[in-house]
């Protein structure tokens, strides 16, 4: 048995780890390991399905202005745009975690909403 589309069974397998990690673990940091994940997931399922074996790259080489010899370049561009805004909501994630650990001493989700709901008593 050949598996041909590999890529693919890993951006799934990714893509579900993190969102698993993502919806059922309590603590913040782990959450946002899962939401990290989750986007890796997606970023390589869009690579995989990007990507066309035989053609080049999009920059016209000898004159070829043939489209069909060349990888869409509009699936690339969305991974790497992709990437950026997910680092930067990784950073904002981890300050807040950092902040929440800060006044709350734990990164437990339902330790530090039971706490907000004691203050807000």
């Amino acid at each position: 048995m050949s598996l041909s589309n590999y890529e693919e069974l890993a951006a799934i397998a990714l893509f579900g780890i993190g969102l698993t990690l993502l919806i059922l673990d309590r603590n913040l940091i782990k959450k946002i390991i899962g939401f990290s994940m989750s986007d890796a997931g997606i970023y390589l399922y869009l690579a995989a399905r990007g990507y066309v074996e035989g053609r080049r790259p999009p920059i016209v080489e000898n004159g070829v202005t043939d489209a069909a010899a060349y990888i869409n370049p509009i699936p690339t561009g969305l991974v790497l745009t992709g990437i950026v805004v997910s680092v930067a909501s990784s950073a904002v994630f981890l300050a807040l975690a950092v902040r929440l650990y800060e006044r709350y001493r734990t990164l437990n989700l339902d330790e530090i909403t039971d706490r907000v709901r004691k203050e807000e008593e």
